[in-house]
């Protein structure tokens, strides 16, 4: 058969538009720029949108319609291009530029001792060497200063270029931030959503955080729209989920998880941290005692398809480093040598994470091409 511009149409009249009972052709899809040279056909395909969701399909069926109606032998996958009426729209400005990972420390419920999880962990970050930054998202139970010994700083602005910024207070390596910091510490908070999430905004965008590895969030208790503010005003590399092994937090753990994970959120889970997993006396150190249970995290880990990336028990030393402001990862002790296990397992998830994504998006880039 003798290919021409005539053939080539013809073939693509039998490719349909899905749900307009219309070809692409008479919707004036095909630019008039047909190329053939020998065996190799190329044209461009013109979409209403740049994010139209049957763009790969329609290619595909009007390859496979071209090779059908035309013959085997023509030389057509990958030929053909798209064109747009619509400009994509620029890509969003990125809040933190100078941060490299952005993580949520979770609970699907209170008590689990999330806070202590968190003020360890990057603490655990810092003394690996790594630039981190902790920001106390808990709107409502501000904890963070007290763990830190940081309850009576006071952050100062600073201008930085055109524009005023609060500098977060700095301890034990770490970068902190919370809304404790500016209100009476015993005065409860009692704001609505929107007034919660508006000043959790201002305590990303209008803060110097500078260059960081790791930028923590200490998030609130359970399922709410401060998860969702956060998530909509900043690019997270994922979540930790923090549990105990008792089945009521399990439930809850679970039901974070089913949050984080959802077409609405869509936050990968890096993984779990089964907290209070067991009780060590201090004089008998190699005893564990399995008060709220045993495994419950290693359980639903294997159940929800997620690493567990640590256990971690109760044992005195915690409590009373959260209270004195002295975090127990900061000693070499067994207990500090768990949280900087923890955070040496977070960083390799997060790195597999990221390095999954980059070979995805390679392979998205040369699959558009």
């Amino acid at each position: 058969m003798n290919i021409n511009p005539k053939i080539i149409h013809d073939a693509l009249e039998k490719v349909r538009y899905p749900g307009t009972g219309k070809n692409i052709v008479e919707m004036g899809m095909i630019e008039d720029d047909i190329r053939i040279e020998r065996n190799k056909v190329s044209f461009s395909i013109i979409f209403e949108k740049p994010n139209d969701p049957f763009m790969k399909s329609l290619i595909k069926a009007a390859e496979a319609a071209i090779l059908a109606y035309a013959g085997e032998e023509i030389d057509i996958k990958g030929n053909i291009n798209t064109k747009t009426k619509q400009p994509p729209k620029p890509a969003p400005i990125k809040l933190l530029p100078g941060v490299k990972n952005i993580i949520g420390i979770a609970s699907g419920k209170g008590g689990v001792g999330k806070s202590t999880v968190s003020t360890n962990l990057v603490v655990a970050l810092a003394k690996l060497g790594y630039k981190v930054g902790l920001l106390d998202a808990d709107i409502y139970g501000p904890s963070i200063p007290k763990m830190f010994h940081a309850e009576d700083a006071k952050p100062y602005m600073e201008k930085i270029g055109e524009r005023d910024l609060i500098m977060p207070v700095e301890q034990y390596g770490v970068k902190i931030l919370s809304i404790g910091f500016f209100v009476n510490k015993k005065d409860a908070l009692v704001w609505r959503g929107t007034m919660a999430g508006n000043a959790l905004k201002q305590l990303i965008t209008d803060v110097h955080w500078g260059e960081l590895d790791y930028f923590l969030l200490d998030l609130p208790p359970g399922t709410s729209d401060i998860h969702l503010t956060l998530v909509q005003t900043l690019a997270v590399t994922g979540v930790v989920i923090v549990t105990t092994p008792q089945e009521v937090a399990l439930a809850d753990a679970r039901k974070g998880i089913s949050m984080f994970t959802s077409e609405k959120i869509n936050v990968p889970v890096i993984g779990l941290v089964e907290n209070m997993a067991w009780f060590t006396p201090a004089e008998l150190p190699e005893n564990k005692y399995y008060i709220f249970g045993k495994g419950g995290g290693k359980q639903i880990a294997g159940e929800m398809h997620i690493p567990l990336l640590g256990q971690i028990p109760i044992v005195q030393s915690i409590c009373e480093g959260g209270d004195s402001g002295k975090p127990v990862a900061l000693n070499e002790s067994m207990t500090g040598e768990a949280f900087r296990l923890l955070a040496t397992k977070m960083v390799e998830q997060v790195e597999i994470r990221n390095k999954n994504r980059s070979v995805t998006k390679r392979v998205e880039v040369i699959n558009s091409k």
